[in-house]
């Protein structure tokens, strides 16, 4: 059998010949007969090979192991008792095993979509991210990405068109779910003709906890994670202890990271690649896991966006400011606005906005 490669603005034909000749293109679902949701495309998707209601191919569900949140707890350094101590986690849930930290369940369920990112441009933000049970080590969790809506970025010359699509993606552990959140890619066009989609991405709608306290299981006994904090709604507190941003490439090849942006640099609009913005918010939580007392775990982010890019090796440090708290089941959520910052200079870069809700006594 001959390979042969010819690559066309990024629309590569491949040539297989033995027996019957045929001729594939590196973008199946091109092809007659096969949908977008068959086949994992070595190459793309592209912005204007994507419709409303579209389901992506599906990546390999995965086990997550003692491990893969060994591997993981090395990358972040989290202080949550529930990850890290199955007797905690026993005496709080009343089940045996380990918690799996909850940013390491987003990292892979957001690694699993980029079965539509392998060519992102950036990822403009998450919205309404919900962890709808816990997921415990052992537990094989599944994505499903759809395409929720359109919209073309306004043209600029000398630029090749790109646009911005709403995906809404589900997470299933052991078939259940487990995570549910929309998420904003930009993409890149290959052909010269935009679309024409300009359908409403939306907005946030405003911080109800209350939406989240429902998500908190109610049988958890809080009092083995200690009395919990006496942190007062708009106060700030500036974790003292900067971290740095290291083992980007490990992060993004442990949870199928498929975006080019993060592995090359020839890929990237820097000169060198740019980090899986998840990094940093893993690193985030590994900052509140400090910052916040008896921390348990993760029940949502209310909104996530980058606002600078990360770069390997980037010192990094991070704010908590708690927006509100309220009780639940047994313990408390609390809302928190986390900032990261880039020091790369005197003046630090801001990179992170994340309100996330964490749970603790």
């Amino acid at each position: 059998m001959a390979l042969s490669v010819a690559d066309g603005r990024r629309r590569d034909v491949v040539q297989v010949t033995g027996g019957d000749p045929e001729v594939l293109s590196a973008r199946p679902w091109r092809l007659a007969g096969r949908s977008l949701g068959s086949v994992i495309p070595l190459d793309g998707p592209y912005y204007e090979d994507l419709s409303v209601g579209q389901v992506l191919p599906r990546q390999p569900s995965v086990a997550v192991d003692e491990g893969m949140a060994a591997l993981y707890q090395s990358m972040v350094g989290e202080r949550l008792p529930m990850v890290m101590d199955p007797a905690v986690c026993e005496a709080v849930t009343g089940r045996p095993g380990r918690l799996v930290s909850p940013a390491l369940v987003m990292h892979l369920s957001t690694g699993h979509s980029t079965t539509l990112t392998r060519r992102v441009i950036a990822n403009l933000f998450y919205r309404e991210l919900r962890f709808l049970r816990p997921v415990f080590i052992g537990q094989s969790l599944a994505t499903t990405v759809t395409v929720a809506a359109l919209a073309d970025s306004r043209p600029r010359p000398g630029r090749p068109h790109r646009g911005k699509a709403l995906v809404d993606i589900v997470t299933t552990a052991d078939g259940e779910p487990a995570i549910t959140c929309q998420r904003a890619p930009l993409l890149p066009q290959a052909c010269d003709e935009q679309p024409g989609h300009d359908d409403d991405l939306g907005t946030a709608p405003p911080l109800d906890l209350a939406s989240y306290v429902e998500l908190v299981p109610p049988s958890w006994d809080f009092s083995v994670l200690g009395s919990g904090t006496d942190w007062q709604p708009g106060t700030t507190v500036a974790d003292p202890a900067r971290d740095v941003v290291e083992n980007a490439l490990a992060l993004v090849r442990l949870t199928n990271n498929l975006a080019m942006v993060h592995r090359d640099a020839a890929e990237s609009p820097y000169p060198q690649r740019l980090v899986y913005g998840g990094h940093v918010v893993g690193l985030a939580q590994a900052s509140l896991s400090r910052v916040l007392a008896g921390m348990a775990t993760v029940v949502g982010w209310h909104g996530c966006d980058h606002t600078g890019p990360a770069f390997e090796g980037d010192q990094v440090s991070f704010c908590h400011t708690l927006l509100d708290v309220a009780p639940a089941a047994g313990g408390r959520a609390f809302a928190v606005l986390v900032e990261g910052f880039a020091h790369r200079t005197e003046e630090p870069e801001k990179i992170l906005d994340w309100t996330v809700i964490a749970v603790a006594p």
